[in-house]
């Protein structure tokens, strides 16, 4: 019997789910030299899969990018309705600090760097995280003269920073995040040098 519009429709969204889930996975292991093979392998689809869904490896990269992106503002965008713009700030950088912990693919923002969709996303990502900013600014939550920009710089910064601890534990990110946080308080700030970053 012949499979429906929607079943068929529905295999494909799953495929494609395994197959993002599959390459993340391989990337963070091998890099650059994950294969498509590996990664059709470890979604246990056929290789052809992934030429159907994505033309090539590196469209595919630019996906995984950008999707981290994109659920990023996501959480960005529902956090402005928040009634108190300083905790919404801190939620966001919890959340974002939350999910990049799991993932080394830092590398693969400068694999993707220039791509149009990953720069859109990316830009999304930008606005989003200026506002939170800009409300927690304007609550008196945080120092006046940060960017988003910084502020997804230090989030880098902080993602970095446990994966040099030699025996972090599962939520060793917390306590470097509490120190960033406090250190966006606007009691006893310094001045800051240099012009502040436009964008990441």
């Amino acid at each position: 019997m012949a499979l429906s519009a929607r079943s068929l429709r529905s295999d494909a969204a799953r495929n494609r789910e395994l197959l993002l889930a599959a390459a993340e996975e391989e990337f963070a292991k091998r890099g650059m030299d994950a294969s498509v093979a590996d990664i059709a392998r470890r979604a246990g689809v056929a290789k052809g899969t992934v030429f159907r869904h994505f033309a090539t490896k590196e469209e595919l990269v630019a996906v995984v990018v950008g999707g981290h992106f994109v659920s990023l503002s996501t959480v960005a965008g529902a956090l402005l309705e928040s009634a108190d713009p300083t905790a919404a700030l801190l939620e966001f950088l919890t959340v974002a600090a939350q999910q990049l912990q799991h993932q080394d693919l830092a590398f693969l923002q400068e694999v993707t760097e220039g791509d149009p969709t990953v720069t859109e996303c990316r830009s999304q990502l930008h606005a989003g995280t200026s506002a939170l900013v800009d409300r927690a600014q304007e609550a008196g939550g945080i120092r006046s003269d940060v960017t988003g920009a910084d502020i997804l710089l230090l989030l880098c910064a902080l993602v970095h920073t446990i994966g040099l601890r030699t025996e972090p534990t599962p939520d060793s990110w917390r306590r470097h995040l509490i120190i960033l946080f406090d250190g966006l308080r606007p009691q006893g700030a310094s001045p800051l040098p240099d012009p502040a970053p436009e964008r990441l």
